[in-house]
């Protein structure tokens, strides 16, 4: 493979970056997208080219169509392509319900939900010039569990789980396949940003019936599987990865 290019929002560090190192492994392209660390982003470019792939760095708030829209535009005169697109950027407000207030709720929802449709919109564009393409993105047990403080999240994590299912029929006639990934507590720089960071880390430690932890890698892991020919008929699917402590009641 020395054409293929994958997309991966929110790469500049965490799950993203590592599903993007992995990719270039696989012999991908990568289009590193960040929205604030410009120099996390360039140092994850470094490691890409120093495996003999190309990289285009792009900054982009993808709660922000019009942004999309240029990254878009800048993949394409780019590369001319996309195969991949992996749905990693997230953000949200960590509040208690009733300390809500709209600008929590648009701007959570923007970046963690709409960004998936309108990304998708663009990406499918790209996709089926080539015969189609795949797109999995990143969700959380918050979409179907309650985590305290966690509401605005938890709520655009499952629309965005919903969306996948909407994008997996619809997008299946352009031979593109659509599917999500949801993982458990990991201790990733996003979740320095919980208040109660220390409590879901002890709760993860001590209850996952696995006995340990989820890490960065298995969530990469299953990125990648549902990235492989041998996922092609799973569709519209979220998978859960963490350890079977969503089991517990």
């Amino acid at each position: 493979m020395t054409q293929k290019v994958a997309l991966i929002t929110g790469s500049s560090r965490g799950i993203g970056k590592a599903t993007a190192l992995r990719l270039a492994k696989a012999g991908y392209d990568i289009v590193i997208n960040y929205a604030r660390s410009k120099k996390s982003a360039l140092e994850v470019a470094e490691q890409i080219e120093a495996l003999g792939r190309k990289v285009l760095v792009v900054k982009a708030n993808v709660g922000d169509v019009a942004k999309i829209k240029d990254m878009f535009a800048q993949i394409e005169q780019e590369f001319g392509r996309l195969d991949i697109f992996v749905n990693n950027a997230a953000s949200g407000v960590q509040r208690p319900i009733m300390e809500l207030e709209e600008s929590h709720w648009d701007w959570t929802l923007n970046i963690n939900s709409k960004a998936l449709l309108f990304c998708a919109q663009e990406a499918a564009k790209l996709m089926e010039r080539n015969g189609g393409g795949k797109i999995v993105s990143i969700s959380s047990l918050g979409s179907i569990r309650y985590l305290e403080n966690y509401t605005v999240v938890g709520v655009s994590k499952a629309a965005l789980e919903a969306l996948t299912r909407y994008l997996a029929v619809e997008l299946a006639q352009k031979n593109i396949i659509v599917n999500a990934v949801s993982g458990g507590a990991v201790d990733t720089e996003a979740l320095k940003h919980f208040p109660n960071r220390e409590e879901l880390l002890q709760e993860a430690r001590e209850k996952t019936p696995a006995g340990r932890m989820v890490e960065i890698d298995d969530i990469v892991n299953s990125v990648m599987f549902l990235l492989s020919d041998g996922s092609d008929m799973i569709r519209g699917q979220t998978i859960i990865v963490d350890g079977g402590i969503s089991l517990l009641v």
